[in-house]
């Protein structure tokens, strides 16, 4: 058997997640329109008898310059994948002169021996020639092993990304079980999910400062009974999160519980709390208990 692990980099935003789910076809990696939405490494188990692999996907926080200890951790734990894999899979959606952010990534890489594909991302939303020109500019530096086009939303070309990847793995031992796609215990996908809603229900100045706190799981022969905390860095945001009425947090109660309920394929009675924890991202406590550091 081939086996080894895949690293997932790039830009905040370019589809890094949706690539992952795409690739395992379920989600365990949460997605929003949200820059920065990935936070911790998550690990993402592909398993294929008849190709005869095993292939350990690590999607990463996206790379950017850090404002906070929080964006600090994120950055590291990006950066930190680029030897400890057997290839990296580098994501761009855009043009390397249009911006920094790829700049800023491809000068990290460059120092990298780690096999490198490169994906251009949302060729969907591309004509040919933009593609060409995006293709031409990243061949031009002569650093990837391989580069490919896909639209991970729509599944378009991820196939041959998956291929692209085995071609790097050598003969190894299977490092998990074939009937699991993801290490993390239920409670952290659980956590990740809530925050997810949030996000997809709140304006632009609250995400970054939303964690997630599961305070309580209990499964029983017929219900999974959880209750979680939604920290924020503000009243006002805590505001914002409850809505008038409570309208907002019941509407991301609600959307939560039945994507959890599909998850552990059992009823869930979810509880959800909103609290203030001004400046929490940069405590080295807060991060801490929120599992953003050992």
């Amino acid at each position: 058997m081939k086996s080894g692990f895949v690293g997932i980099v790039g830009r905040p935003n370019v589809g890094k997640s949706t690539l992952l789910n795409a690739i395992l076809g379920e989600k365990i990696a949460i997605t929003t329109d949200k820059p920065q939405t990935t936070r911790n490494a998550i690990r993402g188990i592909y398993t294929n008898y008849d190709e005869d692999v095993q292939m350990v996907f690590i999607d990463t926080p996206g790379i950017h310059k850090p404002r906070n200890k929080l964006g600090e951790f994120m950055t590291e734990a990006a950066i930190n994948t680029f030897g400890e894999v057997d290839a990296i899979i580098f994501i761009v959606d855009d043009a390397l002169s249009k911006g920094p952010g790829d700049k800023y990534i491809v000068d990290m890489l460059k120092n990298v021996d780690t096999p490198k594909i490169l994906v251009i991302n949302k060729i969907d939303k591309m004509g040919p020639d933009e593609f060409a020109g995006v293709y031409r500019e990243y061949e031009e530096l002569n650093m990837f092993d391989r580069i490919l086009g896909t639209s991970a939303l729509d599944g378009i070309h991820v196939d041959e990304v998956i291929e692209a990847a085995i071609s790097f793995m050598e003969e190894g031992p299977m490092f998990f079980p074939d009937d699991i796609v993801t290490e993390h215990p239920a409670r952290f996908i659980v956590s990740e999910i809530i925050r997810e809603k949030v996000l997809l229900y709140l304006q632009d100045e609250v995400p970054h400062g939303v964690a997630v706190e599961i305070e309580r799981y209990v499964e029983e022969d017929d219900i999974t009974r959880i209750s979680a905390v939604i920290y924020c860095e503000k009243k006002s945001h805590k505001g914002m999160i409850i809505g008038k009425g409570g309208r907002k947090l019941k509407g991301i109660g609600k959307s939560a519980r039945e994507e959890i309920e599909a998850l552990l394929g059992t009823r869930v009675f979810l509880e959800t709390w909103v609290k203030v924890k001004e400046n929490w991202r940069d405590s080295d406590i807060a991060l801490t208990n929120f599992g953003y550091r050992d």
